[in-house]
């Protein structure tokens, strides 16, 4: 009786318990750079003039929010910090070092925790790297984009190609663990430009690879005023070039657009994808929590003015920077986990999907099924993986996971990981 009726869907009335709380990871949010990138369309504000960075301020409210939400997770330690933006590193190393004392005192770091920040490749930023690295950043993420300094033009970006290389070089002298984010499918770019710009990345041996895919995403100048891209098939023949390129020099490619070394993998973003926990502070922050019977979502207040008036009520209400909260329902929690997980090469074992949402594999027996036959998934009684046509038509696999009362845009735009 008991495996027939483990077949069938639980009712969303029913809240599934978890027997274990997953790991938990902490982002802080830094809303301000020195220009507004046209493809960009995360929570980041250009900076007019000096006053609109309001950093003490903005620290003492990233503190405030942090201990409004203790009792949220009270008890548990970080797997990970990940100060991302925006551009973090217009900030202090003074400043990131009170923040991440402040952290540490109130919820402590697992030993060894990834604390990353992320940089831009400009002189102002990179004479700060050392710095950064004493107040207890142990690994850069530096958002290069590119090695061409005709297409970092053509993106907007206030960095040319030697600005990149010599902040990689200095990076490298502070620090043995170290991101690359680039991106393809740029205006004017053609296959050959972008494997010249991987290339150029390989040489440097750095720890871990991020490529991005450039998409015209809405509330950006480029959606409003597109500009030529590569076609479908340019596309495709850069992403090749890219794979075999990192293949060729030893990186494993384990996220459909992360490469690493060995044991060197992001540990902040492995826990986005395996339907782990993290807590957001900072402007328009969002955050994912677990309870034994529920998991919450948040979003705190987005504009920084407004997030700084309601952090400085912190003390008399708890919480009083979170916007948004809403509880996962059954099918939320499948398709939010498979929307993640399945973004892994090497897909997912079966029981973390039960650990990660309280459901049974069952309850998604039907869409696997289908997914299956049609080929963009393989699978056997301990794991998932999504195959190479699964990977290529993501979309299309996750289409098979959504729920009716889902706008697949919005949520799968939410998850994604900087």
């Amino acid at each position: 009786m008991t495996t027939i009726f483990s077949h069938l869907p639980i009712p969303d009335s029913q809240s599934p318990k978890l027997n274990t709380l997953p790991p938990l990871s902490l982002y802080i949010h830094i809303p301000w750079c020195l220009r507004k990138c046209p493809y960009c369309d995360f929570n980041s504000h250009a900076i007019r003039n000096d006053a609109d960075i309001q950093e003490k301020a903005y620290v003492s409210a990233l503190i405030h929010d942090l201990e409004s939400t203790l009792p949220r997770v009270w008890g548990r330690r970080l797997t990970s910090v990940f100060f991302g933006g925006g551009t973090p590193s217009l900030f202090s190393a003074e400043s990131i070092d009170t923040l991440l004392t402040a952290i540490k005192t109130l919820l402590p770091l697992e030993p060894g925790a990834e604390v990353t920040l992320e940089a831009n490749p400009g002189t102002f930023e990179a004479e700060k790297f050392a710095d950064y690295q004493a107040a207890g950043i142990n690994r850069l993420s530096i958002g290069i984009q590119s090695f061409n300094s005709i297409h970092l033009q053509a993106l907007g970006r206030i960095h040319d190609a030697q600005d990149a290389m010599k902040a990689i070089e200095i990076a490298q002298k502070n620090f043995d663990n170290i991101n690359l984010d680039l991106m393809y499918a740029l205006p004017g770019q053609r296959v050959n430009d972008a494997g010249s710009d991987i290339k150029a990345a390989c040489a440097f041996n750095v720890q871990h690879i991020s490529v991005y895919h450039l998409t015209l995403e809405p509330n950006t100048l480029f959606y409003r005023y597109p500009p030529v891209l590569p076609d479908d098939e340019q596309s495709a023949a850069m992403q090749d070039v890219i794979e075999r390129t990192l293949a060729d020099h030893h990186y494993l490619h384990y996220e459909i657009s992360a490469f690493s070394r060995r044991g060197r993998v992001s540990q902040h973003n492995m826990n986005y994808w395996l339907f782990g926990d993290y807590l957001g502070i900072g402007a328009g922050a969002h955050s994912k929590i677990s309870f034994e019977t529920n998991i919450v979502r948040q979003m705190r207040f987005k504009q920084p003015k407004e997030y700084l008036e309601k952090a400085a009520l912190a003390g008399a209400r708890s919480e009083a920077t979170v916007q948004m909260q809403h509880t996962l329902s059954n099918s939320d929690r499948y398709f939010e986990f498979m929307m993640n997980a399945l973004r892994l090469i090497g897909g997912f074992e079966n029981a973390l999907f039960q650990e990660r949402t309280g459901l049974p594999i069952t309850v998604i027996l039907r869409q696997l099924n289908e997914a299956e036959q049609r080929g963009l998934v393989t699978r056997d009684h301990m794991h998932i993986t999504p195959t190479q046509m699964g990977r290529n038509f993501l979309n299309d696999l996750l289409h098979i996971f959504l729920p009716e009362s889902r706008s697949f845009l919005t949520d799968a735009k939410e998850s994604t990981s900087k």
